[in-house]
């Protein structure tokens, strides 16, 4: 059984997979649209809805594993004037989002780490001595986590769907340089190579491991464009507001 605080955890960060993925099928569906292509429009899915976008079993992927899919848009690309490039322009127009939000919600993050040093440094302090603090202050570790694995989750659903294998986006934009039979030969075949490829993840260690690793990194380098550190945050200042935050908010 899950204890309370890792129940709170998956909680506050539903918002976050919600619009992660929302966004993610919506700029693909918006980018088919400018090129030419109005299956995603027609169908109600250039939306941020949610309800439009959830596929039940990614989206528990996408808050158990954190990492995830949602219904992929319809794209038809008989209407592009391009095929292949506009295909892969669309495909990666999706990652691309989820990697401008991670930006967006680090720079909110930055800004809120601003105001507690600020402002809170007195409870900031008064955490690591063991003493109570204001509401204020505990809603702002409410903040601090959700802005934290807003960078996390859209940095970890970009590079999942960047794998270059059939039907992850990534493949899509592969398919600018594969030789047109062989892209077609090896789509026949996504739906087994999406089934083998989630067995992977989850039976071989190294594979998860690789994804994290690449998310870490990647991560690490949105904020520190925003003059933050993805080890520290994580290592010190984050577990003890969020250690914080379960023990005075949900005792």
């Amino acid at each position: 059984m899950f204890d309370r605080s890792t129940l709170i955890s998956y909680v506050l960060i539903l918002p976050v997979i919600l619009l992660a993925l929302s966004i993610h099928e919506t700029a693909h569906g918006y980018v088919a649209s400018k090129l030419g292509d109005p299956t995603a429009k027609s169908l109600g899915r250039l939306t941020l809805n949610p309800l439009q976008h959830i596929d039940v079993f990614g989206f528990l992927c996408m808050l158990f594993f954190h990492f995830g899919w949602a219904k992929p848009v319809p794209v038809n690309a008989r209407y592009f004037k391009k095929p292949r490039r506009d295909m892969a322009l669309t495909s990666a127009a999706g990652p691309a989002a989820n990697i401008l939000l991670a930006l967006v919600f680090a720079a909110l993050l930055r800004l809120e780490i601003l105001l507690v040093d600020s402002f809170f440094s007195a409870d900031l302090l008064a955490v690591l001595s063991g003493a109570q603090t204001g509401t204020a202050f505990n809603m702002l570790t409410v903040l601090n986590y959700i802005l934290y694995m807003g960078v996390l989750l859209n940095i970890s659903l970009a590079i999942f769907n960047l794998i270059p294998i059939p039907p992850f986006d990534g493949s899509r934009v592969a398919y600018v340089l594969l030789p047109q039979k062989l892209y077609f030969h090896v789509m026949r075949y996504e739906q087994i190579i999406m089934i083998v490829i989630l067995l992977l993840f989850w039976c071989v260690p190294f594979f998860s491991e690789l994804i994290s690793t690449a998310t870490g990194g990647l991560a690490n380098l949105v904020l520190w464009i925003f003059g933050l550190n993805y080890k520290t945050l994580a290592g010190q200042e984050m577990n003890i507001m969020i250690a914080h935050l379960f023990q005075s908010l949900f005792a």
